[in-house]
């Protein structure tokens, strides 16, 4: 896999996912066409994953990285959020 694939899709894997697709230049996979588009649409970072999983197996350090940023992305592990949510506690 390619380098900058990993490491600029790790903090922007939408970005990411538009650019490699107007270039045809995705990851080799085994996900149909209609599959790439729809995660990488709604969920690129779990496409992503997919991609290193076939690619590089899950014993990759590119691997754990991309899914801990998916739990910090989808699970609120900004400071942002914890405001937020500490705002709405206290009212």
């Amino acid at each position: 896999m390619d380098f900058y694939f990993l490491l600029f899709s790790l903090f922007f894997p939408r970005i990411v996912m538009l650019v490699f697709l107007a270039l045809e230049r995705f990851p080799a996979n085994q996900v149909p066409l209609w599959g790439d588009i729809l995660l990488g649409v709604l969920f690129p970072r779990i496409l992503i994953l997919i991609y290193i999983y076939q690619n590089m197996g899950y014993e990759n350090i590119w691997f754990v990285a991309h899914l801990v940023a998916m739990f910090l992305t989808y699970f609120g592990g900004g400071r942002s959020s914890h405001r937020r949510y500490r705002r709405r506690r206290e009212e």
